[in-house]
């Protein structure tokens, strides 16, 4: 918090979740009886802005999970692990903590976070499917012709030079007509130090993140999937990437929002968790 009223996180506490290599992650749980979903954030975001959709699924009795990856949010910041193989593991570790391994619950992710569940879900002995929203297929090697020309694009902006006053005005207008609550979530990526504004995502872990979505193409692992998949796609840039998701993947359908932000997760909320229930359903389905 600043004088200049930055939105505070005012959500359920986290709780403290060690890894395998004691790395301590931020993860909001809310308890119930019902299958469990862990929600994933994307690259340089954070937990909050599942915040409705968390919410949802828990008023219809479900154990819900919304997991800050380290170095986001209000997990620990270590200097190594920031790359997708590392959050996937990390992932199977909060379900294993959370007693949930058992449970068989449904993992979730957004963007960046997308390629981790699908990572995540090779494990099916722990996951029972995931959904990927707006990404999953993210393979920025196919997009550029070296790691120096995706950095040189795709590196997050500097912000520091600007008032934190003048920022938290730039994200409200941003999302002006989305729900209560979206913009907070968004500042929740940022932080302020010394009065300047700066991403709570350390520069050099962001790129390290990126070298992975540059590297490591998720089709490898389509076809050691075998739980039920959905993908939400925002957009239709991506249509072939998706097409090779859907006939590659044993188990997988796809919904499109043509017309919907990457942000879907928060930008459309109910949505989002009516999806997530009808995988539930098949992966209920396919168990029985």
């Amino acid at each position: 918090m600043t004088p200049l009223d930055w939105p505070p996180d005012s959500w359920v506490d986290p709780r403290t979740v060690p890894v395998t290599d004691g790395t301590q992650l931020a993860v909001r749980v809310l308890e119930g009886d019902g299958p469990p979903f862990v929600l994933v954030h994307g690259l340089a975001s954070n937990a909050l802005l599942w915040r409705t959709v968390a919410e949802s699924l828990h008023a219809q009795g479900h154990a819900v999970a919304a997991v800050d990856l380290r170095g986001h949010g209000r997990s620990e910041r270590p200097y190594v692990g920031h790359n997708t193989a590392q959050a996937a593991d990390d992932l199977d570790a909060v379900a294993s903590a959370l007693g949930w391994e058992g449970r068989r619950p449904i993992a979730v992710g957004q963007s960046w976070g997308g390629n981790v569940v699908l990572r995540a879900a090779r494990q099916q002995s722990v996951w029972g499917g995931a959904v990927a929203v707006d990404g999953g297929w993210i393979h920025l090697g196919s997009r550029f012709p070296s790691f120096d020309t995706c950095w040189e694009q795709l590196a997050p902006p500097d912000l520091s030079d600007r008032p934190p006053a003048d920022v938290i005005a730039w994200i409200r207008s941003m999302v002006a007509d989305w729900p209560d609550g979206s913009a907070a979530a968004i500042a929740g990526n940022l932080e302020v130090r010394a009065g300047s504004v700066h991403n709570r995502l350390a520069r050099e872990h962001h790129r390290s993140i990126l070298h992975s979505l540059w590297t490591d193409d998720p089709a490898d692992l389509y076809p050691d999937i075998a739980v039920p998949i959905h993908l939400m796609v925002a957009g239709t840039s991506t249509s072939a990437d998706v097409d090779r998701a859907r006939s590659t993947i044993a188990d997988a359908t796809v919904t499109w929002y043509p017309d919907a932000h990457h942000d879907l997760h928060l930008q459309h909320p109910q949505a989002v968790s009516e999806q997530l229930l009808r995988l539930l359903q098949r992966v209920e389905g396919s168990t029985s």
